[in-house]
């Protein structure tokens, strides 16, 4: 994808504050990480304070810091075993021991706080970073999350040393419960309370802050009405978008590639994989990431029990492939049901796909790789009232597969109209209806090979990174003027 060109950045030093940088396949990871290139060629230098749960960047200044909190500590040595051992006998005999220390004094920090588990990966992030800018090192911190501790941490650093702050928020920080909700309640949870005081602070004191999808701008503006005014925090949407699966492949083996022409080969590259996919005895339907009460692949399972009652042949035609996430109760009571009735073999569940130490492919690779084996990508937005303001961050690296898509959406606009203008196959989660015809649809579209071919129109993560770069040169421009004067 070709990039615009680049504004020149007067202040280059940037402190990146990212609880889960380098951790194979997360997106919280791969939102952050997949830019980190183009900064570097628009003159960025970044440091980057991450916790330990993920791979050490070799080729830029990156350092990874224990959590102080007892939950959170749990968490990220859990992560560093896996990634130091794997997850033999050593993982098991280490963390449970550690697990089994930690329970009293994990209790008594939910007891008298009740955050989620990494929030105190903030402090040291405080700590180390207080110490950078001390040391002029550091001209402007930018938070992204992912998990929210890397905000509070900003916003410490922020009220102590009044350098420029820019936030990214990936899922929203308050979570509305009806279309009625504006958010201006003050929930009973106490880790909800302090994310929705969190948000205020980012709205106060940050430089720019920005969300992934238009109806999250839309309903924090509601709440902090001083975004966008004069003087006050900007606030903007960015689509973040996803690397090229070839390019994918380069980074995860810390091969640099940032020219232009390299990127369009990568991208040439990936239509010749899209035209390369074949039919075979069985309709793969494929999904990948995350599943919940709320985000269930029960709901395709009933649609499949519905479609063999009016079309038999389908029996044993159908197959749904499950990667990422262990299955939801909802999915395995679905599961019984549909063994009831004659159709076994329905679904497989892969769970979550990491380096294979064997062809050294990394978990990232191995998931490319299956989506494009997919005949249909399953797309589950959920069904609760934030899907208004949420995207799944799976639909980006989709549209680089070139495979249709099957998403069951809800209450999103801007998703919708996305999938509507690339061609998809969309269905609106709360009904049972739609869901039904769309996999008869989707059937009968493969037993016919008449996939729907979406329409080759892909999200880069250029875009978004050269978005962020022109806003940060707007407010340097800004804080150049205010230190001047």
């Amino acid at each position: 994808m070709q990039q615009p060109e680049q504004q020149p950045i007067q202040k280059k030093h940037w402190l990146i504050l990212s609880h889960g940088f380098n951790m194979d396949g997360r997106a919280a990871s791969q939102t952050i990480t997949d830019k980190i290139p183009y900064f570097l060629e628009a003159g960025v230098k970044p440091m980057v304070f991450s916790s330990i749960t993920g791979i050490q960047d070799q080729h830029i200044a990156h350092r990874q810091f224990l959590a102080w909190g007892p939950a959170a500590f749990r968490f990220d040595f859990r992560h560093w075993v896996a990634n130091q051992y794997g997850r033999g006998w050593f993982y098991k005999l280490t963390t449970r021991s550690v697990s089994f220390l930690l329970v009293p004094f994990i209790a008594l920090e939910k007891l008298f706080l009740g955050y989620s588990s990494q929030w105190s990966w903030a402090m040291p992030a405080y700590v180390h970073g207080l110490k950078e800018i001390r040391n002029n090192n550091v001209d402007l911190i930018y938070s992204t999350g992912g998990a929210w501790s890397a905000h509070l941490a900003a916003l410490w650093l922020k009220k102590k040393t009044g350098l420029p702050w820019i936030a990214e928020i990936h899922d929203p920080l308050v979570i509305r419960k009806s279309p009625q909700d504006q958010g201006f309640d003050k929930p009973i949870n106490r880790d909800a309370r302090f994310r929705q005081y969190l948000e205020k602070q980012l709205c106060k004191y940050a430089d720019l802050v920005w969300w992934f999808t238009d109806g999250a701008v839309h309903y924090a503006k509601v709440r902090n009405p001083n975004l966008n005014e004069p003087g006050n925090t900007v606030a903007m949407m960015v689509i973040p978008g996803a690397m090229p699966p070839l390019q994918q492949t380069k980074e995860e083996k810390n091969v640099e590639k940032h020219s232009t022409e390299e990127q369009s080969a990568d991208k040439q590259s990936a239509e010749k994989i899209v035209q390369a996919h074949q039919y075979s005895n069985k309709l793969h339907l494929c999904h990948f990431g995350s599943l919940a009460k709320d985000r269930s692949l029960s709901t395709i399972l009933k649609a499949v029990n519905h479609l063999t009652q009016h079309h038999p042949k389908a029996r044993g035609q159908i197959q749904i492939h499950a990667y990422g996430a262990p299955l939801d109760e909802l999915s395995k009571d679905a599961i019984n049901e549909c063994s009831q009735n004659g159709i076994d073999d329905l679904l497989i569940a892969h769970g979550r796909l990491e380096k294979d130490s064997l062809t050294g492919k990394s978990g990232r690779e191995r998931v490319m790789q299956a989506m494009q084996a997919a005949d249909v990508l399953i797309l589950l937005h959920g069904t609760d009232e934030w899907c208004a303001e949420y995207i799944p961050s799976k639909f980006y690296e989709y549209l680089w597969t070139g495979r249709p898509i099957w998403a069951l959406s809800h209450r999103n606009p801007q998703l919708d109209a996305m999938l509507e203008e690339r061609g998809a196959y969309i269905s609106h989660a709360e009904s049972e209806a739609e869901v039904n015809r769309a996999l008869e649809r989707i059937w009968l579209d493969w037993r016919n090979q008449q996939l729907i071919e979406p329409k080759w129109m892909p999200i880069g993560v250029d875009q978004a990174a050269q978005c962020i770069l022109d806003k940060v040169h707007d407010i340097n421009q800004i804080h150049s003027l205010v230190m001047n004067r």
